[in-house]
């Protein structure tokens, strides 16, 4: 999403080093592109840890691509939220991200596609468009956003265990709209919470709430 500040850390140089190290011999032996998705609640750290992943991989000679979720809603930010507060069902990716079209786009980066068109959305201008993708020399395409576990041809997901309370100081400095200070989004990342609350289940590996990184199962 243009107008995203994104503060990569210590710490998420830290997971990146450990989660590419595990994941390195299986990206390089598969013959085609490799997915990786970056899931977790708002605040947790998606965008900053795809990006630190992304800037590892190019270390050990891995391109990369990534995909945010934020780029495929239906609505741009500021309708979004208006259509929230006005259709207490307006929530969730079959509701409110066009996910098909991400799948879409994922399914063309897998099957070997160049480039692909994709949306983009620019939170200052509350505005949508269309931009140009090149996939060339891409090995690795990572997937980053609260819903993407339920990606389908993933072969690394990642989960990030940090719930709505433990990401509320990032929020705070990212503030999106005065949204950490807004009784409203707090609901609405509460029942979030609990759409994604099983999805922890599904990741190959999971980054602790101190970032630390473990092994599911």
């Amino acid at each position: 999403m243009k107008g995203d500040v994104i503060v990569i850390e210590e710490h998420h140089h830290r997971a990146a080093a450990v989660i590419v190290a595990a994941m390195e011999a299986k990206a390089q032996a598969k013959p085609g592109r490799f997915l990786v998705t970056v899931a977790g609640e708002s605040g947790s750290g998606k965008s900053e840890t795809a990006a630190a992943l992304a800037e590892r991989l190019l270390e050990v000679g891995l391109r990369s691509a990534i995909l945010g979720q934020d780029d495929y809603f239906v609505l741009p930010p500021k309708d979004n939220d208006a259509r929230r507060r006005q259709d207490p069902d307006w929530l969730g990716p079959d509701v409110e991200v066009r996910f098909d079209l991400l799948q879409a786009n994922v399914n063309a980066a897998l099957e070997g596609a160049a480039s692909i068109d994709k949306p983009v959305i620019d939170y200052a201008a509350n505005s949508m468009s269309t931009e140009f993708l090149s996939l060339a020399g891409v090995k690795v395409v990572i997937v980053e956003g609260t819903y993407v576990s339920l990606l389908r041809h993933v072969d690394l997901r990642i989960f990030i265990a940090r719930d709505r309370l433990e990401t509320l100081e990032h929020r705070r400095r990212r503030n999106r709209g005065g949204e950490a200070r807004d009784p409203f989004i707090e609901k609405v990342l509460s029942i979030e919470h609990k759409i994604i609350a099983g999805h922890q289940h599904l990741a190959d590996i999971i980054v602790t709430r101190d970032y630390d990184v473990i092994q599911a199962g």
